[in-house]
């Protein structure tokens, strides 16, 4: 039976009844994954790759078998709206499966960025959900700076990731990222852009840097809600941002990968 669209709030998933909604008290414990994407209209970006690292994700935590995870998958995505632009986030906790249907908040096109290095506070890097309260906080510091966002660093200066994104930037024609051996979460709008850089030839590099030394580089902010955004200013901090010249087509181009939700 195909499972109805749902409406803004917390939804509980089992085999027998499908999607239902849940109280958001004593909704099973802690958050062990958590993965969300932007739908705009009914359609979307790197929907199968969130699947599989969702799938994947709770698979190590010892989530349902996979047979389990496929149903609530196909449950949930015949659930989303198909008008209207979202921000669903799909949940394990302890005990539960479950969608959390949300409005997707305004869109930005750019953002402005502390320079102050933040030092890593995850406890669980490369999976999203267990520290999403913990970056909340980091992100909440920066926004009191002045700030949109905040850079997370290693203990050694490296540049990580934001509390939100994935950070990429460029050296003359090398579009440049953090080392995967880092402690860096797989982002999936991340790899679609690297797939592009390689098929147009573009060199693709893992490099080292600190804060200081993306002074005067057009920098990006990359997720799956906002997808592209240049950083057009470093707040409390002497960096130069310089100006984000390859960003607008990049955005243009992100913005068509998006395709129509599977037929229910």
């Amino acid at each position: 039976m195909t499972q109805p669209a749902v409406a803004e709030g917390l939804w509980g998933w089992s085999p027998a009844a499908g999607l239902r909604p849940v109280e958001e008290a004593g909704t099973g414990g802690p958050l062990l994954v958590a993965d969300s994407w932007l739908v705009r209209d009914g359609r979307v970006r790197g929907l199968d790759r969130h699947r599989e690292r969702f799938v994947r994700s709770c698979g190590e935590c010892g989530g349902p078998p996979l047979h389990r995870m496929l149903e609530f998958w196909k449950a949930m995505t015949d659930a989303l709206p198909r008008t209207g632009e979202w921000f669903p986030r799909v949940e394990l906790t302890p005990h539960h499966v479950r969608l959390r249907l949300r409005h997707a908040p305004p869109l930005g096109s750019e953002i402005e960025v502390w320079a102050v290095g933040q030092s890593d506070p995850r406890a669980v890097p490369r999976r999203k959900g267990p520290d999403l309260d913990t970056l909340a906080k980091v992100r909440g510091r920066a926004v009191g700076a002045g700030a949109q966002e905040a850079v997370l660093i290693a203990p050694s200066g490296v540049v990580l990731e934001s509390a939100t994104a994935s950070v990429l930037w460029w050296e003359d024609d090398t579009l440049c990222l953090p080392p995967p051996l880092l402690p860096v979460l797989p982002g999936v709008t991340v790899a679609l852009i690297q797939e592009r850089a390689r098929r147009l030839g573009i060199r693709v590099a893992h490099r080292e840097r600190t804060v200081a030394e993306l002074d005067g580089r057009e920098v990006w902010l990359v997720n799956a809600l906002h997808g592209i955004r240049p950083v057009t200013g470093w707040t409390d901090g002497p960096l130069q941002a310089a100006p984000a010249v390859r960003a607008p087509e990049w955005r243009a181009w992100l913005d068509d990968t998006m395709e129509p939700l599977p037929e229910k």
